[in-house]
């Protein structure tokens, strides 16, 4: 059967989903989108996901606020309609069109079935890239939010995977560790958790959010700080977070090993809570 996506009111199979060619998502990539997870027919922390997407229009100055007041709705609906069980789900919402007469905001839903990554690389652990030749800028206006501008996060991410890595890291202009082309980064040195803060800047993660407040509940201790590549190179433990890879520990960075080349004690702490938490509904 064609999937069907929800598109601005209505529920349509995915080949006959058409937006105008005023679109200013497809003309200029501008939007904003999320994707998270569905575990056994539940949204997992849908209603974070719709504030950051708030918070972002709110700061973009992007007339879309109307569309994402209805994404909560619409991504249950998707959700049933394709019975969907354990599955990714995308909401993107872009603002009008400039043609004439003024074409309408978007908000599209999309959804299919996920198994996530590979269970060998949560046991072995995924190997990830240093990007050298871009950097994250707080001047960037885009920074910190989820856009639909998000071509350069993927060359960057398509020069790891040239090198046989899951992931490519970005670091700012100062050096400071940032985040991945898809996810956020946190180091675990002598017990305690480490995490680049909001404004180096890096997106806000919902999953980040939940590890923060799950390493807290188990008395791990946490700090969000500048690190540097040598915090990294140096780490007892390195684990990268998003809502579809959840947990995923990394050993080695690019050739250099990360601890004994094995996810770590505190890392698999953190992935059981996770798991634990999405197994029965919470956020």
């Amino acid at each position: 059967m064609n999937p069907r996506v929800y598109l601005n009111g209505k529920i349509v199979e995915s080949n006959k989903a058409c937006v105008p060619a005023s679109n200013p998502s497809l003309l200029h990539g501008v939007g904003l989108f999320e994707t998270l997870r569905v575990y056994d027919g539940r949204v997992f922390a849908l209603e974070r996901h719709v504030e950051r997407m708030k918070a972002s229009a709110d700061k973009l100055n992007m007339p879309v606020r109307e569309q994402i007041e209805r994404a909560a709705d619409a991504v249950e609906e998707v959700v049933e309609t394709n019975r969907l069980r354990n599955a990714r789900v995308r909401f993107t919402v872009t603002p009008p069109g400039q043609m004439e007469p003024a074409d309408e905001p978007t908000l599209l839903v999309a959804g299919q079935e996920t198994a996530g990554y590979p269970q060998e690389l949560y046991e072995r652990g995924m190997t990830v890239y240093v990007c050298t030749d871009y950097r994250q800028s707080r001047q960037d206006p885009l920074a910190g939010h989820k856009t639909t501008s998000y071509f350069p996060r993927l060359l960057v991410l398509r020069n790891g995977q040239d090198r046989a890595c899951g992931e490519s890291l970005w670091f700012t202009p100062e050096n400071h560790l940032a985040e991945g082309c898809l996810s956020n980064v946190f180091i675990v040195k002598d017990g305690t958790l480490l995490t680049p803060p909001l404004d180096t800047p890096v997106l806000p993660g919902i999953t980040r959010a939940i590890v923060l407040e799950l390493a807290e509940k188990a008395r791990v201790p946490c700090e969000e700080r500048p690190c540097t590549i040598n915090d990294l190179l140096g780490a007892d433990e390195v684990f990268l977070t998003n809502a579809i890879m959840e947990i995923m520990p990394v050993t080695r960075v690019e050739k250099k090993e990360i601890g004994a080349e094995k996810p770590g004690a505190i890392t698999k702490l953190l992935a059981e809570a996770y798991r634990q938490l999405t197994a029965t509904g919470g956020s």
